[in-house]
């Protein structure tokens, strides 16, 4: 089956993804240990860019899917899916979410590979090779965000499963320029794995590193046109919810915040970042 042509009421350029709390999204969902993974995709972002830019019966890949947010939400929509991981704990964590979606009565399938996102042609089985629609990801960055809390009285906070991984391999643990060059290799991969005209959906957002912002948006709109890929579209997912007098409820974490405040304290008159951006790619229409 070939990739859909979005029609122009599904080419939004704002995606309310944070109407309800991620917390409230996932709660049922997926498994309770699922928040040990320190960033995951909001499922209701995932599933409004399968919905928008597949069909049911289409295949789906995420090459860095973590705990298979993906996945479970392709497997909701109907759609088949693949997925990715280094980790074997988060290749775990995915099939016991997509076994829990199965249980729920999702429609779809999956099937996940632990295997590094750098080589995906030899990680996925040649079968799919140019019959995959659509590849949704969002690539690791901006560890300082992450994690989860505890507060004991007398002992402060205490933060917990802020690493994707201890591992040196991991993209998560290289510098920007070995995230890029990561990246790189799995848009070169997308011309052989997608169908002509296939879409490539990457969810990232500015980051602050040793206090510098690092653009990484826009450094992945660069890399898609050396790689060959046409921007097709841009939009923004909104992580912050809107009440119905058009005031914003921030999501941010913890740490987020923290870092903003300390930030200002310092004069630094830093903002917390309420969207991602969604950079919205496709192959060309035709094999080279």
């Amino acid at each position: 089956m070939t990739s859909t042509n979005p029609s122009p009421r599904q080419a939004y350029s704002l995606i309310p993804a944070g109407q309800q709390h991620p917390r409230v999204q996932r709660t049922g969902r997926y498994t309770p240990t699922s928040t040990q993974h320190p960033a995951r995709m909001l499922p209701a972002l995932a599933r409004h860019l399968i919905a928008a830019y597949s069909r049911p019966g289409d295949t789906i890949l995420d090459p860095m899917c973590g705990i298979g947010t993906t996945l479970v939400e392709a497997a909701h929509l109907g759609r088949r899916s693949l997925g990715v991981d280094l980790e074997s704990r988060w290749v775990s964590l995915a099939r016991a979410n997509l076994r829990l979606a199965r249980q729920q009565g999702a429609a779809g399938s999956g099937r996940l590979f632990r295997g590094d996102a750098r080589h995906l042609e030899q990680v996925i089985p040649a079968d799919y090779h140019g019959r995959i629609n659509l590849l949704l990801t969002s690539p690791p960055y901006g560890q300082a965000t992450h994690g989860t809390i505890t507060v004991a009285p007398g002992k402060g906070v205490h933060k917990t499963d802020y690493r994707y991984s201890d591992s040196p391999a991991n993209l998560a643990n290289t510098d920007l320029d070995g995230l890029l060059d990561g990246i790189a290799a799995v848009l070169h991969s997308a011309h052989r794995l997608l169908s002509p005209g296939g879409i490539v959906a990457l969810a990232a957002r500015p980051f602050r590193h040793a206090g510098a912002l690092v653009d990484l948006p826009g450094a992945l709109v660069d890399l898609a046109d050396e790689t060959g890929l046409h921007l097709h579209a841009r939009a923004a997912a909104l992580l912050a919810a809107v009440r119905p007098d058009g005031t914003l409820v921030s999501r941010a974490t913890f740490f987020a915040r923290h870092n903003i405040r300390v930030a200002r304290a310092a004069g630094h008159p830093l903002h917390l970042i309420a969207h991602e951006d969604i950079l919205l790619l496709r192959t060309p229409t035709r094999p080279d």
